[in-house]
């Protein structure tokens, strides 16, 4: 599950919440009890790369290795080169 997070805009308080993405958002804030709690846009801590399932397998053509030049598509390749 996700996690998003919540800054009220009376109080300022900042909440982390786990959340279903189908849950409604949150509106009152934990801090104060008012009604101005606001999602906050956020992005990923982190970025996964490298040859795995989640970057070559749903692309195609020359988008499959997008993060490395050679990565492991580079030593599939030499490897059957040296046989």
């Amino acid at each position: 599950m996700p996690i998003y997070e919540y800054q009220c805009a009376e109080c300022e308080h900042v909440e982390e919440v786990i959340q279903k993405i189908s849950d409604e958002p949150l509106t009152v804030c934990p801090s104060c009890g008012k009604p101005a709690l606001q999602k906050k846009v956020t992005a990923a801590g982190f970025r996964l790369s490298g040859g795995g399932w989640y970057e070559t397998d749903f692309k195609s053509g020359n988008k499959k290795n997008l993060t490395d030049g050679g990565g492991s598509s580079g030593s599939a390749s030499s490897s059957s080169d040296s046989k």
